[in-house]
């Protein structure tokens, strides 16, 4: 039997150790704005015991917390993944790359071009299993421009409370506001390419 924290072949598991360091940023986070967990419950909505078993890295985080989290430190999810990497570079390799699965939806996260702080884009590869469906309450920064090509399969993308149906090849582009959903209806994974531009 697989002992937590370890792969099949005994080696720590990488996600264990990305929630690890995510932990001990959002602490940090915290710590640098002065404020108590139950200040952040407010900013964010979230229970104060999730967010303290969060930072004790108890639990990991699902899309919908820390697109909250990252709304109150008005930093991307991907500046966020960025800040914990322990070698940060110029040249990415695919073996190189984060990637992050929220345990809600099973939907798959990988930071192709992480956020680099001479930059204001970044590139990101997302996967959504049949069925996912992931709704944002708001932008982790408002104004944030979004450029989504979809690669493989059907999107379905909710934005300013209009329904985009997106089929391979697809591309929409758009400034988040407020509100946004991600939904695939299936059958197939849907995969898609999003640039995020800074405002």
């Amino acid at each position: 039997m697989r002992n937590p924290g370890e792969d099949t072949d005994g080696a720590p598991d990488p996600a264990d150790d990305l929630d690890t360091r995510l932990a001990a940023r959002l602490t940090q986070l915290r710590h640098e704005h002065g404020w108590s967990l139950d200040d952040l419950a407010q900013r964010t909505g979230a229970s104060r015991s999730t967010l303290s078993r969060l930072e004790r890295a108890e639990i990991s985080p699902s899309a919908a917390l820390l697109n909250r989290l990252c709304a109150a430190y008005h930093r991307t999810l991907s500046r966020l993944l960025a800040e914990v990497e322990t070698n940060p570079a110029h040249l990415v390799r695919a073996s190189e790359q984060t990637v992050w699965t929220d345990p809600d939806s099973g939907f798959v996260r990988r930071s192709v071009s992480p956020p680099h702080p001479g930059l204001r884009a970044e590139l990101v590869e997302g996967v959504l299993p049949p069925g996912a469906d992931i709704s944002y309450d708001r932008p982790p920064v408002p104004g944030l421009e979004q450029h989504l090509w979809v690669l493989q399969a059907h999107l379905e993308v909710t934005e300013q409370d209009v329904v985009h149906h997106l089929n391979p090849g697809d591309c929409l582009r758009f400034r988040v506001w407020g509100r946004t959903r991600f939904r695939c209806p299936g059958p197939e994974p849907a995969r898609y390419a999003l640039l995020v531009v800074l405002p």
